[in-house]
């Protein structure tokens, strides 16, 4: 069953379909998606502009016209695992980093088999199965999942608009990738964040 975890614009979608994804066991990591420049901001605003800076070094984050591109690397975590192209990250326990150092995508993505999963039924005292109020909390929570997911795309594309046409207007050539352009990034996702306000969808 799919558990929403509301945290502003920090808000995690998460489901224990993922550890145990039919596509395979990298799941959606096997292709991990872009680290936009809000998910760089938001990064750094949180806390990683070091660790960024140390994946960059190490060539596990490439720069791109719009942001960073995680490395996809070829390897298994167990020898009876199938050898294939997944996020750099990606272990076998699931992602090695920390949901801050994330883009924002790989928290706040499911995909729809997540939203069409149901929990199994459980048993009342008289050992028939109660069903009615357990599928409600099912839809409840399906529907308050999507409702967030929404409001997170939204989001996050119009966050990084508006930061992709300061960081041209500031460095036609290209960004630097120092710690100053991270810093400034960082502070600029912070006063975007702020302007956004509370959004009902993502409030506990």
């Amino acid at each position: 069953m799919i558990h929403l975890e509301l945290l502003g614009a920090h808000t995690r979608l998460l489901s224990p379909l993922c550890a145990r994804c039919p596509q395979g066991s990298a799941g959606c990591c096997f292709s991990p998606p872009p680290v936009d420049w809000s998910d760089i901001g938001r990064i750094v605003a949180l806390g990683g502009r070091d660790f960024l800076l140390a994946r960059i070094a190490a060539g596990h984050l490439q720069p791109t016209a719009s942001g960073l591109r995680i490395l996809r690397v070829r390897r298994r975590e167990r020898p009876t695992d199938r050898r294939q192209n997944k996020c750099v990250f990606h272990g076998a326990e699931g992602c090695t980093i920390d949901h801050t150092l994330r883009p924002a995508t790989c928290n706040y993505y499911v995909c729809e088999d997540t939203f069409q999963e149901r929990a199994p039924p459980r048993e009342d005292v008289q050992g028939e199965a109660s069903t009615a109020s357990g599928d409600e909390a099912v839809v409840a929570a399906v529907t308050a999942a999507r409702r967030a997911h929404a409001a997170l795309h939204t989001l996050y594309t119009r966050w990084d608009e508006a930061l992709a046409v300061r960081i041209a207007a500031g460095w036609p050539e290209g960004p630097p990738w120092d710690a100053a352009f991270l810093d400034w990034l960082g502070e600029e996702q912070r006063h975007l964040e702020a302007q956004a306000g509370p959004l009902e969808a993502l409030r506990p």
